[in-house]
């Protein structure tokens, strides 16, 4: 629904983009907001993990916790976000999430500058089946995002 050159959007109403393995719907990108954030709707299913521990290096990102609960492991830190919580997540900051839970989590994030929607879409359009590790560490390179995977043990 426009209002007057803004919109409305119901609770997961937008663009879904099918990228992770959790539901991830764009609320707004940097086309609606000059570039200045990027805001999406995430619902975390039970017993998940988000993405591996990560680096943004050109965005800062920020949760508002809306249903469930998630585990937050930022910075060498340890949260945990119950409804109503708020999560800043700044750029240099390795961090990952997951939902150790037995029920759906759903998370506002805001992601600014813009542009995280762009990587979130380059992911979407990898083939189905198991994913290339190469490919997603470039894919990721491309969008200034350094995974940061545990040391492997010999």
């Amino acid at each position: 629904m426009s209002l007057g050159g803004g919109y409305l959007l119901p609770s997961r109403e937008g663009t879904q983009i099918p990228a992770i393995g959790l539901g991830i719907t764009m609320k707004t990108d940097g086309k609606s907001t000059h570039d200045a954030y990027s805001l999406f709707e995430y619902a975390i299913p039970p017993r998940t993990d988000g993405p591996p521990a990560h680096i943004h290096t050109r965005e800062d990102e920020s949760f508002v916790c809306l249903a469930g609960k998630l585990d937050v492991h930022l910075g060498g830190e340890d949260f945990t976000l119950g409804m109503g919580d708020y999560l800043y997540l700044p750029r240099d900051v390795v961090h990952a999430f997951r939902n150790t839970y037995d029920e759906e989590a759903r998370v506002i994030s805001v992601v600014s500058p813009a542009g995280l929607e762009r990587y979130y879409s380059a992911l979407a359009e990898l083939p189905p089946g198991p994913k290339d590790i190469t490919r997603i560490k470039a894919i990721m390179a491309d969008f200034g995002i350094v995974l940061q995977l545990p040391p492997q043990v010999s």
